[in-house]
Order: structure tokens, then C-alpha cells, then sequence
């Protein structure tokens, strides 16, 4: 990843543009004349649960957790965020403080657009408002979705899904199997709400009855047929 002073502004504003593809060309200018990129290394926090949310955030290169912090320094992580994404944006039209906190878990590029353009453009683009409403809902049937699945499964069902479903949202590496995100055990702990020792168990036994492959960090999806019935097993 580019140093902060190697950013390339007219590369991920465009990213941006991606996600805004409803805002015209004067709508562009404006978001363009009042938005800042900055690099955010590996490990860094983006924004923290309680701090204000003032302007629309997007991942415009790299990747960030979303997580909530647990008691006993648990966290629970809602969300591995790919770029290209918007983040903390429900905090920003709720009128709250951010309610989650946010953390690079790779060199990443972030992109800020004050909230008074955002909403000023809002006011007046139905497309674009339309297209943020759609990005929420979506988003609030996904985390509903998890909420049953966390509460209702057991642990191999848990983390048969969470593995699953880091395939299915970050996709394969040339082989087909090799999932294109790298975690923790913490962080997949966290994500299948386990302890680590669980989650490294239940990882091992998997690995044992040849369900997957283990290579460092790097998950190879072997049967993903018999995941899959462990994960609807519960």
C-alpha cells in the first residue's frame, strides 16, 4: 500500500464515484471539492464507538473490521469490510454517535465526505437517496440474518457458516478453494461469537475430518456441500 503523500486522490475518489453512482456531474464536483483521503495502516482504528460521525466514510482500498466491543475485552465482529464500502454511515443518518467501532486489517485508503454536502445532495437526488436506502436495508436483513444464526446454532454450525460465508463474500483464490481473506483465530472467533480456544478446536477438527485445509491463516474450502449441511444442522 502507497504512503499517506503517495495517495492517489483522483483514484479513489473515483472509488467513491462507484458508490455514488447516482450524484451528477455538479453533485461530483461538490463531493469532490469537500472530500479527503487519507492512508490508514494495517491495525489502526478508523473511527471508535462513541466518537461523532460528521462525515460519510468509505473504504476506498484495503480492508476494515466492524465490530462492537463486548464485556471481558470480548469484541464481536459484525463485519469484514472489502473496499469498495461505505462504513459508520447508519450512525450518520441516525443522528447518533457511532454505535460500533471500525479497524484497518490491512493498509487501506479512506475517503471522507463532509455530512452538510452529503445531506445537502440528498435533499435533492431521489436516485441517490434511493440508493443508500437500498445499501441499509440490505444491510440490516444481512445483520438479522447473523443475529438468529449466532444465537440459534451450535459451534460447528457457527463457524461452518462464517466460513462459508467469507467465501461467499470474498470469493476464491485461482484454485477455487483458498478463501481471499486472511483472520485470526481471535477475529474468526469473534466473528462466529466463540471463545478462541473453540474456535481453534473446532478449526482442528475440521481440518482433521478433511472439511477444509489449513495453511497459516490461509483457509483452504475443501467440502463446502458438507459445511454447508453443518451449518444448516445448526
Amino acid at each position: 500500500m502507497k504512503s499517506k503523500k503517495e495517495i492517489n486522490f483522483d483514484k479513489n475518489l473515483e472509488a467513491l464515484f462507484s458508490i455514488l453512482s447516482a450524484a451528477t456531474d455538479k453533485e461530483r464536483e461538490l463531493i469532490a471539492d469537500n472530500c479527503s483521503c487519507i492512508f490508514v495502516p494495517k491495525r489502526r482504528l478508523v473511527f471508535h464507538e462513541g466518537d461523532i460521525s460528521d462525515h460519510l466514510i468509505c473504504l476506498t482500498a484495503g480492508q476494515v473490521k466492524v465490530y462492537k466491543e463486548g464485556p471481558a475485552g470480548r469484541d464481536w465482529i459484525m463485519k469484514i469490510v472489502n473496499s469498495v464500502e461505505l462504513i459508520g454511515y447508519h450512525a450518520l443518518f441516525a443522528g447518533e454517535r457511532q454505535n460500533v467501532s471500525a479497524m484497518t486489517i490491512q493498509d487501506s485508503v479512506i475517503c471522507k465526505v463532509s455530512k452538510d454536502v452529503i445531506f445537502t445532495i440528498l435533499r435533492r437526488n431521489s436516485g441517490l437517496m434511493m440508493q443508500m436506502l437500498k445499501m441499509l436495508a440490505t444491510e440490516i436483513t444481512l445483520s438479522l440474518t447473523k443475529t438468529i444464526t449466532l444465537t440459534q446454532k451450535h459451534i460447528r454450525g457457527r463457524l461452518a457458516e462464517t466460513l462459508l460465508s467469507l467465501g461467499e463474500t470474498y470469493g476464491y483464490e485461482n484454485d477455487g478453494k483458498t478463501v481471499k481473506v486472511t483472520l485470526s483465530r481471535e477475529d474468526l472467533a469473534n466473528m462466529s461469537n466463540m471463545t478462541t480456544a473453540n474456535a481453534i478446536r473446532t478449526l482442528s477438527a475440521f481440518s482433521a475430518e478433511n472439511f477444509i485445509a489449513l495453511d497459516g491463516r490461509k483457509i483452504m474450502i475443501l467440502e463446502p456441500e458438507i459445511l454447508n449441511g453443518i451449518s444448516k444442522m445448526g
